[in-house]
């Protein structure tokens, strides 16, 4: 099982290279961008590197299902035990306004864990890879997450909204500019150079399925906010707020994040009379 998944991990690394050079021909070109069915942003860059990606793994792999962000959902390739789950361009509004943490996110997940994960920085020269049970890496150095053991003064990162509450407030932690890719903002505490990071709700398993192997494979914990561990490739690909820290932080950390996550909702304004939401 071992040596398979470590031909699976250097499949994923060679793809993973070849989508980053492709993705940087268009980084800070002022790619063409689009709107997709809810609004987020796409870039040529995430539908050429999507492409070259599904050609690649899927020809070398054909009995391996298909995840991603920019390719249509379709459930005969989702029926696979085992499937690739990728995003293409993970932070498309970073790599859009030249940010250069942003990533391409490829795991492969059996049974609904991750077990193999790469992701590419090529912006900022960094390749994180981890298979499950042996341990997560940047090139030639072991990944280990931080020892902090006080979220007071901790370097902690989460969306912006929610970096503004009271609860988060509370606790006087360091906090981290703006993470535009969420596999990069879980990647940096799998380095240890965040102590903490979290994610609000609907994040989808390409997102996540790289970055919490990589988290787990490094000493931490990536969980929902009652301590789950994510499940991928379900009917619905997309997750409640997530957490990541070390096992000393990460009780604390769930209690703030949930704590934030009451108060964001007690801000909304309430729906009109007369309107669905």
């Amino acid at each position: 099982m071992v040596a398979s998944l470590r031909a699976d991990l250097e499949l994923l690394e060679l793809a993973g290279a070849a989508a980053g050079e492709l993705a940087m021909k268009f980084f800070r070109q002022n790619p063409m961008v689009r709107s997709k069915l809810g609004g987020s942003p796409v870039t040529d860059a995430d539908t050429e590197v999507d492409e070259l990606l599904r050609t690649r793994l899927l020809a070398a792999r054909p009995h391996y299902g298909w995840l991603s962000e920019e390719t249509a959902d379709d459930p005969a390739q989702r029926s696979h035990d085992t499937i690739f789950v990728v995003d293409p361009i993970d932070g498309t509004r970073g790599f859009i306004d030249g940010d250069d943490r942003w990533c391409v996110s490829l795991a492969l997940v059996r049974g609904g864990r991750p077990v193999v994960a790469v992701l590419n920085a090529p912006a900022r020269g960094e390749s994180f890879t981890a298979i499950a049970g042996e341990g997560a890496w940047n090139g030639a150095s072991r990944l280990s997450v931080s020892a902090a053991s006080d979220l007071a003064g901790a370097r902690l990162a989460g969306p912006r909204g929610w970096l503004k509450t009271d609860a988060i407030a509370a606790v006087q932690a360091a906090l981290e500019a703006h993470v535009p890719s969420l596999a990069y903002r879980f990647a940096m505490v799998a380095a240890g150079r965040l102590d903490a990071a979290f994610a609000s709700p609907r994040a989808n398993d390409w997102d996540l399925a790289a970055a919490d192997l990589l988290v787990h494979e490094a000493g931490g914990r990536l969980t929902d906010l009652e301590g789950g561990i994510p499940r991928y490739n379900r009917e619905v690909p997309r997750h409640h707020a997530l957490a990541a820290a070390n096992a000393v932080l990460h009780p604390a950390l769930l209690a703030i994040v949930r704590a934030a996550e009451q108060e964001v909702a007690r801000s909304r304004p309430a729906p009109r009379l007369g309107k669905r939401e």
